[in-house]
């Protein structure tokens, strides 16, 4: 459900062919790219340059979403109308909707056409220059770091919102506890929400970071207390969704250690050895459960429709992850040497084989 092809306007980073071909490879056969572009997907015209390339170049369904607003600037709402026939929902993920008032709009407009309003949530003020999570790690070694609240006070915002206008809404990549109590309690009163996590907040920490550019994502990996939250969440169906927030940059922008790299890893290929190594053979949760987060989830809750084409595995293979490795032209991913199973040996789809071992 959330990941960064980068094409059109950032291709040293990643491409349509390549992102979907690390897809293929991860055993996904549909993903859905998020609207950071340039140009940003705002208008029709916009989004049929990613449009085209996804018809000549994906390996797999790459289903776009469309921008919130104008450039992602947060000021103006996009071309909604225009391009709802062709996204699976609206997001400015990357940047946090900061007016109450803009998103209110978006909701409204989104149920109208029968979207999701699907929400990056972050408060600008409350960041404070920072870059990792404002907790221990960060104070011993000097860090500026992200409170949990500039996360959690949105969504609290935007769960309003959908109660308000009964939008479908959908929160990316919740990182704590506060997020995961919010969503529940929004669930029990019958709002029409739903929220993904992503395998780094389930399986790491601040105590498994290093000073290295590939243990730096937004929002940042919290304590141990959120990560027992969130695999809670998953347990009792707060969170529905399991999703990569797939997000590759070059060598040299994730080269230059926790403060001065880019925020953003990489997790395609990752996703599904890592999930059943650290949680189905470890008894958290069933194989069954670990393929509706993953897959059936938010195929019903997007209404993804895309051929679900085919993937095997030979779960009983064991292996070292190894960025150089990769499909996928982004290598940063703080799994790097860590021993998992579970290969895909298949990817077919569209009546084709597009990945084999």
């Amino acid at each position: 459900m959330h990941v960064h092809f980068r094409q059109p306007g950032f291709s040293y980073k990643e491409t349509i062919k390549t992102g979907s071909l690390a897809a293929a490879r991860g055993g996904y056969t549909a993903v859905c790219t998020m609207p950071n572009l340039n140009p940003v997907p705002d208008s029709l015209p916009h989004l049929k340059e990613q449009l085209d390339i996804i018809k000549k170049d994906a390996a797999v369904a790459v289903l776009p979403y469309g921008a919130i607003t104008v450039g992602e600037n947060g000021e103006e709402l996009s071309d909604m109308e225009a391009m709802a026939p062709y996204v699976v929902a609206f997001s400015d993920d990357g940047k946090g909707v900061q007016s109450e008032d803009m998103m209110r709009q978006a909701m409204l407009r989104a149920k109208a056409l029968g979207k999701m309003v699907v929400a990056h949530c972050e408060v600008n003020e409350l960041l404070r220059g920072g870059y990792i999570h404002d907790g221990r790690y960060a104070k011993e070694h000097g860090h500026a770091g992200i409170c949990s609240e500039s996360e959690w006070r949105q969504i609290e915002r935007d769960v309003r919102l959908a109660k308000e206008t009964g939008c479908a809404y959908h929160v990316c990549h919740i990182s704590c506890r506060e997020s995961v109590e919010i969503i529940r309690r929004a669930k029990a009163e019958g709002v029409n929400v739903s929220c993904e996590t992503a395998p780094h907040y389930l399986l790491l920490t601040e105590d498994d970071l290093m000073e290295l550019g590939r243990f730096k994502m937004n929002p940042p990996l919290r304590t141990a207390d959120d990560r027992a939250a969130l695999t809670e969440g998953i347990c009792d169906g707060t969170i529905e969704i399991i999703a990569t927030d797939h997000a590759p940059h070059s060598m040299v922008e994730k080269s230059r250690g926790l403060k001065g790299s880019a925020f953003g890893i990489v997790g395609l290929e990752t996703a599904f050895p890592l999930l059943y190594t650290f949680l189905v053979k470890e008894g958290v949760i069933s194989l069954e459960k670990l393929i509706g987060l993953l897959s059936t989830n938010p195929r019903k809750r997007f209404g993804i429709t895309a051929d679900p084409g085919t993937t095997t595995w030979d779960l009983s293979a064991e292996y070292t992850i190894d960025p150089d490795d990769f499909l996928s032209m982004g290598k940063a991913t703080p799994f790097k040497g860590t021993q998992v199973y579970g290969a895909c040996i298949e990817t077919d789809y569209n009546g084709k084989k597009v990945w084999e071992r």
